[in-house]
């Protein structure tokens, strides 16, 4: 019968003090001192319970010193790493609005490439392969159509509506989540579900203002109505493309490695751009250098964000880092008054709370949810 009473901080010293002690136990008959406790050890005969529960109670007892100790060390640096991934995306979005003569499908296949540079050594190292388990494939490649179809979708919104507006319907991705893991995945989905819900459908709707509602003299947008409107039909389907590509994450689990997740991603991601530019006729390289400069920048600080925001989630629990996350909505607002002089509307600041309200509200629920499930398995 093996005991496994390693833990996984100072792994070191625990193997050192247990060989010392199965030497102890293999010698002749004395009295030996069991980690200096004080316990007589027949080395004939086998440990007694007493001598294992005190393995056991040392080891738990290191555990959780050792523990203690790394977060003590640098409480809130998951937290950290959130805000700084917010404020990195944040960026990334306010460069692409700087961009003029690029479409926003030509941004997303440069950021596609910039993926498959940073993926492909990882392929390589743990040799998952580049197509993956054949009954998983189906999942991968609509992971990568939903995924890069909502990346497109957020980038032409950005361009085509004021920064703060795209960013606060694209937050409300989580609510849709739950939406949609209940029609495919039959997870729970109760009242709160359904109410934060409606809080987030009015928060695209006081940002959206469609005439009807509103009337037609609509302020506080950039350029034509159309094109707000046209900015709003994409960024809500860029929000349930996330939302879908969640859903088929959460399916696939982690029988599929995260980078062959990404890989697929970025590879659908190209060929589709690639395709959608030559039917458009819209590829072009950038005319001036600064656009050049733009889209290399958007790469990379998507690359970082994305890394700052898996570091948080290594290191912070999922419920905390989500509602950290409504600082996406904060530096947007921010960045769109000082770098572009444009001032959201009342009606963009009450959606923005709806939504931040509702996904706010859906985490915490997740949250407390998967805390008590975890109370219950102990």
């Amino acid at each position: 019968m093996k005991f496994r009473l390693l833990s996984l901080e100072g792994v070191a010293e625990e193997k050192v003090q247990w060989r010392l002690f199965l030497l102890h136990s293999r010698a002749k008959p004395q009295k030996a001192s069991f980690f200096g406790n004080g316990v007589d050890v027949n080395s004939r005969s086998r440990p007694t319970l007493f001598v294992w529960f005190s393995v056991f109670k040392w080891s738990m007892v290191e555990q959780m010193r050792m523990r203690a100790k790394k977060k003590a060390t640098c409480p809130g640096l998951g937290l950290f790493y959130t805000v700084l991934s917010a404020f990195v995306f944040s960026v990334a979005s306010l460069l692409l609005k700087k961009i003029e003569d690029v479409h926003s499908v030509e941004v997303s296949a440069f950021r596609c490439v910039f993926q498959m540079a940073f993926v492909l050594p990882g392929l390589i190292y743990y040799k998952t392969g580049f197509l993956g388990p054949k009954n998983k494939r189906i999942f991968l490649f609509f992971r990568g159509f939903f995924g890069s179809s909502a990346m497109v979708l957020l980038y032409y919104a950005f361009q085509v509506m004021p920064l703060a507006d795209a960013t606060v319907i694209t937050f409300s991705s989580p609510v849709f989540t739950s939406l949609l893991a209940r029609i495919f995945l039959k997870e729970k989905y109760g009242i709160w579900d359904l109410l934060f819900t409606l809080f987030a459908i009015t928060g695209v709707v006081l940002i959206a203002r469609p005439p009807f509602l509103f009337g037609s003299n609509v302020t506080g947008i950039e350029g034509s109505y159309t094109d707000h409107l046209k900015g709003t039909v994409a960024a809500v389907t860029s929000t349930v493309c996330g939302a879908l590509t969640f859903v088929i994450i959460r399916k696939v689990g982690k029988s599929v490695h995260y980078f062959l997740s990404i890989w697929y991603y970025a590879v659908i991601g190209l060929m589709g751009c690639v395709i959608t530019l030559f039917v458009m006729n819209e590829w072009r390289l950038p005319y001036c250098g600064k656009d050049r400069v733009l889209i290399i920048l958007i790469g990379l600080l998507g690359l970082g964000g994305q890394i700052f925001l898996t570091k948080a989630l290594q290191i912070e629990k999922a419920g905390p880092v989500a509602i950290m996350k409504t600082m996406d909505v904060v530096f947007a607002f921010i960045l769109q008054i000082l770098f572009l002089n444009h001032l959201p509307t009342w009606w963009t600041v009450g959606g923005a709370l709806c939504v931040v309200a509702s996904s706010s509200g859906t985490a915490i629920r997740k949250w407390r949810q998967s805390l008590k499930n975890k109370q219950n398995e102990i």
